[in-house]
C-alpha cells in the first residue's frame, strides 16, 4: 500500500511541478518592451473569445523568447477591450475609439516599438508549441528573406494554405476567371498563386507572407515605411512583401513554426470580405504591375466575378447567388481599387 501511495504522491508532485513551472514561465516570456526581443502586435475587431484564446495560446506556446505583446482594439462593440484588460492585465492594450483598419493600426503600434523584431499575429489564431521561438530562430538564420512566416492549419489540423502566396499575374487571373484553378488545385501551372499542391511542409521562398503570422526586423519595417495606409484591410502585407522584393529580399516560409488560423473571423459576410479582397487586388495590380497589363487584369477580374455569379445562379443556390450579386453590383467600387500609393 505504501508503494502505491508513494507512486500516487509522485504523480501528484509531477503534476504540481508542471503547473508551477507553467505559471512561472508565462510571465517571463511576456515582458516589458525594454526587456523584449520581439514586439507582438495583435489587432482585434469584434473577435472577443477568439482574441482571448489567441493571447492565451501565445503565452503558453510561444517558446523560449522574450516578447512584448500589444493588442490594438479597433473600437470593438463586443466587449473585447474590457475582457482583455480583465483577463490579461499585463498585456499592453490600446482600446481605440474608431476602426482605423488593420494596416494603420499595425503602423501605429510599430512606430512605438523599440525591439529588434516585430511579429504580426492575428486574433483568430492559436499558437502551436514553439512557434514564435522557431520563427525567430529561422528569421535570424535567413536574413536574405527579410520577411518570414510559418505554416497555418485549420482547427481540425488540416492544412490552411493561406499562410503564403505567389504574386498575382495575368496568367493567374486568367486561371481564376475561367475556373482552371478550381478544376486543377494541385497544379502549379493552373493554380499558380496557391503554388499548386505544395502543403507548406518545407522551407521555401514565396512572394507573399500573409499578415496573420508575419515577422521581420523593425529596421526593415522602418525602411519600407510600414504598411501603405490606403490598404484598409487585405493586401497590405502583399504590398509590403513586393516592395521588400524590390530591395532584394526574398520572403520565406518555414514549417517548423505552426499556428491555427481561422481566416476572416472579423468579417462575417462573404460579400463584404470579397469586395475588400477585390479592391485590394486591383490596388496591388496598380502598384506592382506594368501599366500595359492593367486593362487586362481588370477585365479578367470582371469575368471572374461574372462567372461565379452565373455558376451560383445555374446551381439554384439562392444564398450564394445573393452574395455574388452583391459583389457584382459593387464592381464600380472595387474596380477602382484604393487609388495611387500613399506618399
Amino acid at each position: 500500500m505504501k508503494g502505491v501511495t508513494d507512486r500516487f504522491d509522485c504523480t501528484i508532485g509531477r503534476k504540481l511541478s508542471h503547473q508551477i513551472l507553467k505559471m512561472l514561465a508565462s510571465p517571463i516570456m511576456l515582458v516589458s518592451s525594454e526587456h523584449a526581443e520581439v514586439t507582438v502586435i495583435m489587432v482585434s475587431w469584434n473577435t472577443r473569445a477568439l482574441t482571448l484564446k489567441a493571447i492565451e495560446t501565445l503565452i503558453e506556446n510561444a517558446g523560449d523568447v522574450a516578447m512584448h505583446l500589444v493588442v490594438w482594439d479597433n473600437a470593438s462593440s463586443d466587449g473585447s477591450a474590457e475582457a482583455i484588460a480583465e483577463r490579461f492585465p499585463t498585456v499592453e492594450l490600446i482600446a481605440h475609439d474608431e476602426n482605423i483598419g488593420f494596416g494603420e493600426a499595425n503602423n501605429r503600434v510599430a512606430a512605438r516599438a523599440t525591439t529588434d523584431w516585430l511579429l504580426l499575429l492575428n486574433p483568430d489564431t492559436e499558437t502551436h508549441p514553439g512557434a514564435v521561438e522557431n520563427l525567430l530562430t529561422f528569421a535570424k538564420k535567413h536574413p536574405e528573406a527579410g520577411i518570414v512566416g510559418g505554416r497555418t492549419v485549420f482547427p481540425d489540423g488540416s492544412l490552411n494554405p493561406a499562410s503564403c502566396w505567389r504574386r498575382a499575374s495575368p496568367w493567374s487571373l486568367f486561371c481564376s476567371a475561367f475556373g482552371l484553378s478550381r478544376a486543377f488545385p494541385g497544379s502549379t501551372i493552373f493554380n499558380p498563386e496557391a503554388m499548386g499542391g505544395w502543403r507548406r511542409d518545407s522551407v521555401r521562398h514565396v512572394d507573399i507572407v500573409v499578415g496573420c503570422f508575419f515577422m521581420l526586423r523593425r529596421a526593415l519595417w522602418e525602411e519600407l515605411g510600414g504598411f501603405d495606409p490606403k490598404y484598409f484591410m487585405y493586401g497590405e502585407e502583399a504590398d509590403m512583401c513586393l516592395r521588400a522584393a524590390k530591395l532584394g529580399y526574398r520572403p520565406m516560409i518555414t514549417p517548423d513554426a505552426q499556428i491555427m488560423h481561422l481566416v476572416g473571423a472579423s468579417t462575417k459576410l462573404r460579400s463584404e470580405k470579397q469586395i475588400r479582397l477585390m479592391r485590394a487586388r486591383v490596388s496591388l495590380m496598380e502598384d506592382h504591375w506594368h501599366p500595359f497589363w492593367l486593362p487586362l487584369g481588370r477585365a479578367l477580374m470582371w469575368v471572374w466575378i461574372a462567372n461565379r455569379r452565373l455558376a451560383a445562379s445555374v446551381r439554384g443556390d439562392e444564398i450564394q447567388d445573393a452574395e455574388w450579386r452583391k459583389i457584382w453590383n459593387a464592381r464600380g467600387n472595387w474596380l477602382r481599387g484604393y487609388g495611387p500609393p500613399s506618399s
